[in-house]
């Protein structure tokens, strides 16, 4: 899982650095243990040429870095539609090594017809709840943002909060709604300074601190009573008998 080469670091102009701090563990009163910088994946919901839910992404991949961490996007040309084919297809599993890789994600969606798109929705359809033992997306943080032609919505990343909440994942609160995309962004696809500029910096810096406190310490957050009812051996002994698993 090389590091693509992705322009995250090609400059952020728009910063005003004496406004711009770095998250650190440390700020949160945790000395820092981590062996690496907190990892970060972004899915964006469109397949178009010029895609502005591509640059928005890009826009917080550089700024996910510039605020040390490590970033993947993942691109979803040639992800079959789910159910079109069995999870062992490359761009499925290359999907679901990178959620299983990121301690937080980040998704963006052009809004269509009033929601998020269908490349969106695949994306996260093919993520399963748990597969095995394992579990790629439970604990991780989660930031949603979109796009639209039009003016100003929330239709779609209401929508991904919804999602995100049932794949059990920590939603933070801020968001982005980027209006008249084509407005946003120039012809390099890079987005103008402006207020909504600001609000997309606003949401990469929460989830970078959602992220370092949580990071490590999911499973304890995230662990339930129901789920370790269902562990215990005499639970799995009733489950087997009522299928009729015959125990050797």
């Amino acid at each position: 899982m090389d590091k693509p080469l992705e322009p995250y670091s090609d400059g952020l102009s728009h910063l005003v650095d004496a406004h711009f701090v770095v998250p650190t563990a440390s700020d949160l009163g945790d000395v820092s243990r981590f062996a690496h910088p907190p990892r970060f994946l972004i899915l964006y919901g469109s397949l178009r040429d010029r895609s502005f839910s591509r640059f928005l992404a890009q826009e917080a991949a550089r700024l996910l870095e510039r605020m040390g961490g490590e970033v993947r996007i993942f691109h979803a040309h040639g992800l079959p539609l789910p159910d079109d084919t069995t999870a062992d297809h490359p761009k499925v599993q290359e999907l679901r090594a990178l959620s299983l890789w990121s301690e937080g994600q980040v998704w963006v969606s052009p809004e269509r017809h009033g929601n998020l798109t269908g490349v969106m929705k695949s994306q996260i359809d093919w993520l399963p709840l748990s597969e095995g033992s394992v579990r790629p997306t439970q604990g991780r943080t989660l930031a949603v943002m979109q796009v639209s032609g039009g003016s100003q919505s929330f239709n779609a990343v209401n929508s991904l909060r919804v999602l995100g909440r049932w794949m059990r994942m920590i939603t933070i609160p801020n968001q982005s709604s980027v209006p008249m995309a084509y407005r946003e962004f120039d012809e390099a696809g890079r987005m103008r300074e402006g207020p909504l500029y600001d609000r997309v910096v606003d949401v990469c810096e929460e989830l970078v601190k959602f992220t370092l406190l949580t990071r490590e310490r999911a499973e304890y957050l995230v662990d339930r009573y129901s789920e370790r009812k269902e562990r215990a051996p005499a639970r799995l002994g009733a489950v087997a008998d009522d299928i009729g698993f015959v125990k050797r």
